[in-house]
């Protein structure tokens, strides 16, 4: 074999490797892309329909266009004005980098720049969309596995050491009274006041007490509605 015949065969080798390469980038793989979303996007985003996080439900994002879920409020005018719609290619360029791809958005997210997790992300989320998705791992211990799981708690059905019998606020300090009869002492720092309106948020009248972190030292007083903070949270000494 001369040189030439050396040299095209060695070209031809390349090209077969590198399009066998490009193939399984292209591919993904949904149940890698499960784990990576458990551990990059689920504390951010729900793929239940229409169960909103800090970012929008994720469920039925195949072909949808960018800022248009309805049960969503709080997209930035920038995607709103987009003319994206999402699908393989838009959510490559998106998950590669965000703020290139839809310029001044509000997504606090660097992106991925390898391909490969890339595609098994867009795998995964293109499951989800057809109904079809692999099976998730649980989340893992540590103060993100808590924060997810706590996200995801029916607070209706709240057990009674979530349930919340009285709350009260003297000087820097909370104490909160749980059904089962517990009293949880937080310096206010360590307490965070909040709402969840969602179908698993907690009950009118009832807050919730959920842990946060993984010292036992914070949590989130979780209620239904606003208004219902002043009249239920009391000040005394």
């Amino acid at each position: 074999m001369n040189v030439h015949n050396v040299f095209s065969v060695s070209l031809a080798a390349t090209g077969m490797t590198l399009a066998i390469s490009a193939q399984a980038v292209a591919a993904g793989d949904a149940a890698r892309g499960a784990t990576d979303f458990q551990r990059a996007c689920a504390a951010c985003h729900s793929t239940a329909p229409n169960v909103n996080m800090t970012g929008p439900s994720l469920a039925g994002i195949w072909n949808r266009k960018a800022g248009s879920l309805a049960s969503f409020s709080r997209y930035s005018p920038a995607l709103r004005a987009s003319s994206v719609v999402w699908n393989d290619k838009s959510l490559d360029a998106w998950l590669k980098n965000p703020a290139t791809f839809i310029p001044n958005n509000q997504m606090p997210f660097q992106g991925i720049g390898q391909s490969q997790p890339r595609a098994d992300l867009i795998a995964y989320l293109q499951a989800v969309s057809s109904g079809k998705p692999p099976q998730m791992a649980q989340a893992g211990g540590g103060m993100m596995g808590g924060m997810m799981g706590n996200q995801d708690q029916n607070l209706k059905q709240g057990r009674p050491s979530v349930l919340v019998k009285s709350a009260t606020y003297c000087r820097d300090t909370y104490r909160i009274t749980t059904a089962d009869g517990k009293e949880h002492v937080f310096w206010e720092r360590n307490l965070r006041v909040q709402t969840d309106s969602r179908d698993i948020g907690p009950a009118p009248g009832k807050p919730a007490l959920v842990p946060a972190g993984m010292m036992g030292d914070r949590a989130d007083l979780i209620f239904a509605k606003p208004e219902e903070i002043s009249a239920f949270l009391k000040q005394r000494c």
